[in-house]
Protein backbone atom coordinates (compact mmCIF):
# COMPACT_ATOMS: atom_id res chain seq x y z
CA UNK A 1 0.00 0.00 0.00
CA UNK A 2 1.29 3.47 -0.88
CA UNK A 3 -0.29 6.79 0.11
CA UNK A 4 -0.46 9.11 -2.90
CA UNK A 5 -2.06 12.43 -1.96
CA UNK A 6 -4.94 14.34 -0.43
CA UNK A 7 -7.69 15.45 -2.79
CA UNK A 8 -10.12 18.27 -2.03
CA UNK A 9 -13.29 19.05 -3.97
CA UNK A 10 -13.61 22.66 -5.14
CA UNK A 11 -16.47 24.61 -6.67
CA UNK A 12 -14.37 26.55 -9.21
CA UNK A 13 -11.13 24.86 -10.17
CA UNK A 14 -9.72 27.88 -12.03
CA UNK A 15 -10.25 30.21 -9.05
CA UNK A 16 -8.84 27.55 -6.72
CA UNK A 17 -5.72 27.10 -8.85
CA UNK A 18 -5.18 30.87 -8.72
CA UNK A 19 -5.77 30.97 -4.94
CA UNK A 20 -3.27 28.20 -4.24
CA UNK A 21 -0.72 29.68 -6.65
CA UNK A 22 -1.00 33.32 -5.59
CA UNK A 23 -1.23 32.78 -1.83
CA UNK A 24 0.57 29.49 -1.14
CA UNK A 25 2.91 29.42 -4.17
CA UNK A 26 1.69 26.03 -5.32
CA UNK A 27 2.46 25.23 -8.95
CA UNK A 28 0.38 22.99 -11.16
CA UNK A 29 2.16 19.68 -11.72
CA UNK A 30 -0.60 18.22 -13.88
CA UNK A 31 -3.82 19.80 -15.12
CA UNK A 32 -6.26 17.13 -16.20
CA UNK A 33 -9.23 19.47 -16.42
CA UNK A 34 -11.47 18.23 -13.62
CA UNK A 35 -8.41 17.20 -11.59
CA UNK A 36 -5.31 19.28 -10.87
CA UNK A 37 -2.23 18.09 -9.02
CA UNK A 38 -0.21 20.75 -7.18
CA UNK A 39 3.41 20.80 -6.06
CA UNK A 40 2.52 20.46 -2.38
CA UNK A 41 1.45 16.88 -2.99
CA UNK A 42 -2.30 17.43 -3.00
CA UNK A 43 -4.94 17.63 -5.70
CA UNK A 44 -7.99 19.70 -6.53
CA UNK A 45 -11.06 18.02 -8.02
CA UNK A 46 -14.16 19.74 -9.38
CA UNK A 47 -17.15 19.22 -7.13
CA UNK A 48 -19.17 17.94 -10.08
CA UNK A 49 -16.73 15.16 -10.91
CA UNK A 50 -16.15 14.36 -7.24
CA UNK A 51 -19.90 13.99 -6.69
CA UNK A 52 -20.11 11.52 -9.57
CA UNK A 53 -17.19 9.49 -8.17
CA UNK A 54 -18.89 9.03 -4.82
CA UNK A 55 -22.36 8.55 -6.34
CA UNK A 56 -23.86 11.70 -4.82
CA UNK A 57 -25.67 14.70 -6.21
CA UNK A 58 -23.62 17.88 -6.52
CA UNK A 59 -25.87 19.48 -3.86
CA UNK A 60 -24.77 16.79 -1.37
CA UNK A 61 -21.15 18.01 -1.36
CA UNK A 62 -20.67 20.13 1.77
CA UNK A 63 -17.95 22.58 2.71
CA UNK A 64 -16.74 24.20 5.89
CA UNK A 65 -16.89 21.18 8.18
CA UNK A 66 -13.79 22.33 10.10
CA UNK A 67 -12.63 18.75 10.60
CA UNK A 68 -9.36 18.78 8.64
CA UNK A 69 -6.75 21.14 7.26
CA UNK A 70 -3.99 21.44 4.72
CA UNK A 71 -0.79 22.22 6.62
CA UNK A 72 2.08 24.30 5.27
CA UNK A 73 5.26 25.58 6.91
CA UNK A 74 6.95 28.88 6.14
CA UNK A 75 10.43 30.14 7.05
CA UNK A 76 9.34 33.80 6.96
CA UNK A 77 5.96 33.73 8.68
CA UNK A 78 5.88 37.50 9.23
CA UNK A 79 6.49 38.07 5.50
CA UNK A 80 3.79 35.55 4.63
CA UNK A 81 1.25 37.27 6.92
CA UNK A 82 2.13 40.59 5.30
CA UNK A 83 1.45 39.02 1.89
CA UNK A 84 -1.75 37.37 3.14
CA UNK A 85 -3.08 40.73 4.32
CA UNK A 86 -3.18 41.85 0.67
CA UNK A 87 -5.90 39.28 -0.07
CA UNK A 88 -9.53 39.07 0.98
CA UNK A 89 -9.11 36.17 3.40
CA UNK A 90 -11.53 34.72 5.93
CA UNK A 91 -9.49 33.78 8.99
CA UNK A 92 -10.13 30.83 11.28
CA UNK A 93 -8.01 32.70 13.83
CA UNK A 94 -5.31 35.37 13.82
CA UNK A 95 -1.65 34.64 14.48
CA UNK A 96 -1.26 32.49 17.58
CA UNK A 97 1.54 30.68 19.37
CA UNK A 98 1.13 27.00 20.20
CA UNK A 99 2.35 25.68 23.55
CA UNK A 100 5.53 24.32 21.89
CA UNK A 101 6.41 27.80 20.59
CA UNK A 102 5.43 27.51 16.93
CA UNK A 103 3.59 30.53 15.54
CA UNK A 104 0.69 29.67 13.21
CA UNK A 105 -2.21 31.22 11.36
CA UNK A 106 -5.28 29.44 9.99
CA UNK A 107 -7.63 30.65 7.29
CA UNK A 108 -10.13 29.28 4.80
CA UNK A 109 -9.64 28.74 1.10
CA UNK A 110 -12.41 29.66 -1.33
CA UNK A 111 -14.41 26.54 -0.43
CA UNK A 112 -13.96 26.78 3.36
CA UNK A 113 -11.17 24.17 3.58
CA UNK A 114 -8.91 25.15 6.47
CA UNK A 115 -5.35 26.12 5.60
CA UNK A 116 -2.75 26.28 8.36
CA UNK A 117 0.55 28.01 7.77
CA UNK A 118 2.99 27.50 10.59
CA UNK A 119 6.46 28.64 11.26
CA UNK A 120 8.97 26.09 10.02
CA UNK A 121 9.97 23.97 13.03
CA UNK A 122 13.66 24.55 12.25
CA UNK A 123 12.99 28.28 12.58
CA UNK A 124 11.31 27.71 15.95
CA UNK A 125 14.31 25.74 17.23
CA UNK A 126 16.80 28.31 15.93
CA UNK A 127 14.77 31.17 17.44
CA UNK A 128 14.89 29.55 20.88
CA UNK A 129 18.61 28.76 20.58
CA UNK A 130 19.26 32.28 19.25
CA UNK A 131 17.48 33.71 22.29
CA UNK A 132 19.97 31.94 24.55
CA UNK A 133 18.20 28.70 25.38
CA UNK A 134 20.27 25.53 25.52
CA UNK A 135 19.38 22.48 23.44
CA UNK A 136 17.99 20.83 26.57
CA UNK A 137 15.92 23.90 27.51
CA UNK A 138 14.60 24.11 23.95
CA UNK A 139 13.61 20.44 24.04
CA UNK A 140 11.75 20.99 27.32
CA UNK A 141 10.08 24.17 26.00
CA UNK A 142 8.95 22.38 22.83
CA UNK A 143 8.11 19.12 24.63
CA UNK A 144 10.26 17.10 22.21
CA UNK A 145 13.32 14.85 22.57
CA UNK A 146 16.77 16.46 22.58
CA UNK A 147 17.71 14.65 19.34
CA UNK A 148 14.71 16.29 17.61
CA UNK A 149 16.18 19.70 18.48
CA UNK A 150 19.72 18.65 17.59
CA UNK A 151 18.59 17.43 14.15
CA UNK A 152 17.58 20.99 13.24
CA UNK A 153 20.96 22.36 14.28
CA UNK A 154 23.06 20.11 12.01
Amino acid sequence: MKYICTLIAVKDIEKSKKFYHDILEQEVVADLGANVILTGGFALQTSESWASFIHKNYSEISYGSNDAELYFEEDDLDGFIEKLNKFDIEYVHPLKVHSWGQRVIRFYDLDKHIIEVGENMAVVVKRFIGNGMTVEETAIRMDVPVDYVEAFLK
